[in-house]
């Protein structure tokens, strides 16, 4: 599973290098971006949440209690979700204009972007039945404990963007402001895309079938059990919402900051780069943990093994801790230096790279506690408990909103959206803290605490020292390598590798045995 989303992160970082030279980072950008983030919006919204959240639970319990092995029950919940994502994708095509208004302001001076947006939206709404297919199989196969397929199809979305940004490239004169924009550019972009999630459901299709599932639609859904289903999702729903106003507040803001300064690349594209190459290693390490762990937990919370819950919870974030605490770190340390490497190509330059990687400093050490709080989060689920992780967001969401508001306020529009990424660090710590006290009184008053705490402090003391003299080396590298194209590499490189080799030499002297957990490290010569 890490190896299929390791490759699916590679070309999916290959896919927003090739996005950031074609459409830059600053307002131009920011209308597909923005357009291309509301299908996923308006899936999770509808039904995506639920399917992660509830269906693998009840599914496995379906599976063990029915005499069919739940083949019935599994076809009722399918063309049910199915019902549901269709009426819903139509409905969000015909609103388009309505749904972009609330992550964009129409104003006489931006009006062009705003329909240039709507425009995208139309093309791209089409997504969400194909992100509900994607899901739901990918879900039924995890059910079966197959969790392979649902990795490595995301390559093929990939492959297909990579194409068409190569294309937009290489063949089109690129635009520099939304009014270039042609609307041959818009249809390769908005098409071009759209097919790459389709794709990406699909190929799911054959393997969903070799793991014996067959489609038959079933509208007999009354008094056949998925009131229970429906019952849970609902405060996942909700937790669901939650989420999603706080990421219309700062959409809404950060798409302001891009139109008082449209070049500058200090807004939505800029936070939404820099958010996705923070959350790498969560999506490599912390969700192929989960993908493979919540139906375990399912089972043993089903048979009353409370101390493997735990057991269970506390392995995976001390084994995800090996990896994410010092990336935290490392993007503390680098993140200028990784935004100029990564995106000062093309339609960008470094000057508008800049704010990026400031943002992406920003979000850094958030890293940790975001990690956290999402395996914590599990642990719930694996007790069919969704109305806790709904308070759980309303205290994040709260924060977020909060601290969010005051910096669009506060803070010029060149610091707002940088300030707006610090802010979602802070929301995740609170959240963190609540969780863990929270499901702690879950499992009976214990929590692992005290190991937690033990190998968190002894990876924190690593990353720091490590990252301190890794930024030194690259910072002296700097000064002493001509500015050529290479010099972001080499100085990068430089100080990487320092980090990299400290942090394995104090982690092996503070004795943090989650090392030896990771494959990938047990062949290395420090350990």
């Amino acid at each position: 599973m890490a190896l299929g989303t390791m490759v699916s992160r590679a070309t999916g970082l290959i896919r927003l290098v090739l996005q950031g030279a074609a459409l830059g980072s600053g307002l131009l950008a920011g209308t597909y971006n923005t357009a291309n983030m509301v299908p996923m919006s308006l899936y999770t919204l509808l039904i995506g949440g639920a399917l992660n959240a509830v269906l693998v639970p009840q599914l496995v319990r379906a599976r063990v209690e029915q005499p069919d092995g739940g083949r019935a029950y599994e076809q009722r919940l399918v063309t049910l979700v199915l019902s549901v994502l269709a009426i819903g994708t139509v409905l969000a095509v015909w609103a388009a204009p309505q749904i972009v208004g609330l992550y964009m302001t129409d104003s006489p001076s931006h009006h062009a972007a705003f329909e240039l947006t709507v425009t995208f939206a139309r093309f791209l709404l089409p997504q969400i039945f194909f992100y509900g297919v994607f899901s739901l199989l990918g879900q039924v196969l995890n059910a079966r404990g197959q969790f392979g397929a649902m990795m490595w199809t995301p390559v093929l979305n990939n492959i297909v963007l990579i194409a068409m940004f190569g294309l937009y490239l290489g063949l089109l004169t690129v635009p520099d402001t939304v009014e270039e924009i042609t609307a041959a550019q818009v249809r390769l972009l908005g098409i071009g895309t759209t097919i790459g999630i389709a794709l990406q459901a699909v190929a799911l299709i054959p393997y969903a079938r070799e793991a014996g599932f067959r489609f038959r639609p079933r509208f007999d859904w009354r008094g056949t059990g998925l009131r229970k289903s429906i019952t849970a999702a609902r405060w996942t729903l909700l937790f669901v919402l939650t989420n999603l106003v706080a990421l219309t507040v700062v959409t809404h803001y950060a798409n302001a900051a891009d139109q008082a300064l449209p070049k500058a690349g200090v807004g939505y594209t800029a936070y939404t780069y820099a958010q996705s190459i923070w959350s790498l290693p969560q999506s490599i390490v912390t969700v192929s943990l989960v993908t493979a762990l919540l139906p375990r937990m399912s089972r043993a919370v089903t048979d009353h093994r409370l101390d493997d819950v735990r057991d269970d919870l506390s392995r995976a974030i001390r084994v995800s801790g090996v990896v994410i605490v010092p990336t935290a770190f490392f993007f503390l340390a680098f993140g200028p230096r990784i935004s100029a490497l990564l995106f000062a190509h093309g339609a960008a330059d470094t000057a508008s790279a800049q704010p990026l990687g400031q943002m992406l400093q920003a979000f850094g050490l958030g890293l940790i506690p975001f990690s956290a709080q999402y395996l914590l989060l599990r642990g719930f689920y694996a007790f069919e408990d969704t109305r806790t992780p709904f308070w759980m967001a309303l205290w994040i969401g709260t924060v977020n909103i909060a601290l969010a508001t005051a910096c669009h306020l506060l803070l010029p529009p060149r610091w707002a959206v940088t300030g707006m990424a610090a802010a979602y660090t802070v929301s995740y710590a609170v959240g963190l803290l609540i969780t863990a006290a929270r499901l702690r009184r879950r499992l009976e008053g214990r929590l692992d605490g005290k190991r937690l705490s033990r190998t968190y402090g002894k990876l924190t003391v690593a990353a720091l020292a490590a990252g301190t003299l890794g930024w030194t080396v690259a910072r002296l590298s700097s000064t002493a390598v001509p500015a050529t194209a290479w010099s972001a590499v080499l100085t990068l490189t430089a100080g990487g590798t320092v980090m990299a080799v400290l942090f394995l030499l104090l982690a092996r002297v503070f004795r943090v045995g989650e090392l030896q957990s990771l494959p990938v490290l047990k062949r290395l010569p420090l350990l």
